[in-house]
């Protein structure tokens, strides 16, 4: 019997497969709150045993991508709520991304009052689209003072109270892909020399004091983190330290009891592959759930699940173009191809409108 197609658990939560629908910012949310469109969308796609929502802002300093929703007013929880009733009556399984941009974006994306806030003011290479101006250069962020850190710690754990409230099942603590929360975990963007910054041991306080005090919120079972050693996303890249630092917050999640680490490999998209040791080292050091990701097929998926590599294997784009990715995988049915063009814009097309056979 295929593993991939099987019931398992998360935690104690029952899970219908261990396909997992990996977060994709898709920039459908209008004035950041999720609406009926985005509802829809998770819904076509409930055949995964687990969802888990593109990137979500905790605080309105997060906001840095055009579009993007927020899971810290009223609104957004109203509008979170019609996503999770659909996905549930559907069986599936869904948390929150919970993605502060960080030094990732422009103010012209920000709504009035919020600003650009990272470990140290260390600007990214490269722009940023906005709807107001185009493409523009990511600006130079404000280095957080101590009250900043406290208050966005404060935002975490809100928005994971306002998930709670929403109906999701839990929360993933986005540390990858260059966004704050790695962002504090990597040296060229963090040059803290206080105790957020310098030893691995402080780069690492930011995250772990986010997650603990979100455990301590809402429940260790509701709690996952998603990593990216070795990525190469948004002006960060490997660095020596790579593995002793990925191998140190594996074991101090696991001290934290948190349901999952979810670890992204993105050597299919020209990044660095990572390092098997340092896979086998955060598999060793962690004892709760793996969820791998990375440019999976159902067949590679397999022999990684069968080998004890992970326990769960999350497929992202391949979901875009093909809302019943489950049933096509089961079946051995060709994969309908995704249209680039439509990834991030703002209406259906290329969204909702993919055949559901």
């Amino acid at each position: 019997m295929s593993k991939l197609f099987s019931p398992t658990k998360l935690a104690s939560l029952p899970l219908q497969n261990r396909v997992v629908m990996a977060p994709m910012t898709r920039s459908r949310s209008i004035g950041n709150i999720p609406n009926d469109l985005v509802a829809e969308y998770y819904e076509q796609r409930s055949e995964a045993g687990l969802i888990i929502t593109e990137g979500t802002s905790p605080s309105p300093n997060g906001l840095g991508y055009s579009r993007i929703p927020g899971i810290f007013s009223k609104a957004q929880v109203a509008g979170w709520k019609k996503v999770t009733d659909k996905v549930h009556a559907k069986g599936s399984k869904i948390f929150v991304q919970l993605m502060h941009t960080g030094r990732i974006g422009h103010p012209a994306n920000l709504p009035e009052g919020a600003k650009m806030v990272a470990p140290s003011a260390v600007v990214a290479k490269g722009k940023m689209w906005t709807d107001a101006s185009g493409m523009l250069d990511h600006p130079t962020p404000n280095e957080m003072s101590l009250e900043d850190i406290s208050i966005a710690k404060n935002e975490y754990v809100q928005a994971g109270k306002n998930a709670v409230e929403a109906g999701f099942d839990g929360i993933e603590l986005h540390a990858a892909n260059g966004y704050l929360l790695e962002q504090f975990l990597h040296p060229t963007s963090n040059i803290r020399t206080d105790n957020y910054g310098g030893s691995i041991e402080k780069r690492l306080r930011f995250v772990l004091e986010t997650a603990e005090e979100t455990v301590k919120a809402i429940g260790k079972e509701k709690v996952g983190i998603r990593i990216s050693p070795y990525g190469m996303f948004n002006d960060l890249a490997p660095f020596d330290e790579t593995e002793v630092e990925y191998t140190m917050l594996a074991e101090k999640l696991n001290a934290l009891g948190i349901a999952y680490i979810h670890l992204v490999d993105h050597s299919s998209m020209g990044t660095p592959t990572v390092a098997p040791t340092t896979v086998k080292k955060i598999r060793d050091a962690f004892k709760g759930t793996i969820i791998l990701s990375g440019g999976y097929d159902s067949k590679r998926a397999e022999a990684d699940l069968e080998s004890g590599a992970g326990d769960l294997i999350a497929f992202g784009r391949p979901f875009i173009s093909n809302p019943n990715l489950v049933t096509k995988m089961q079946k051995g049915i060709e994969l309908k191809p995704v249209d680039q063009e439509t990834f991030y814009t703002p209406d259906a097309k290329g969204y909702t409108d993919y055949p559901l056979t």
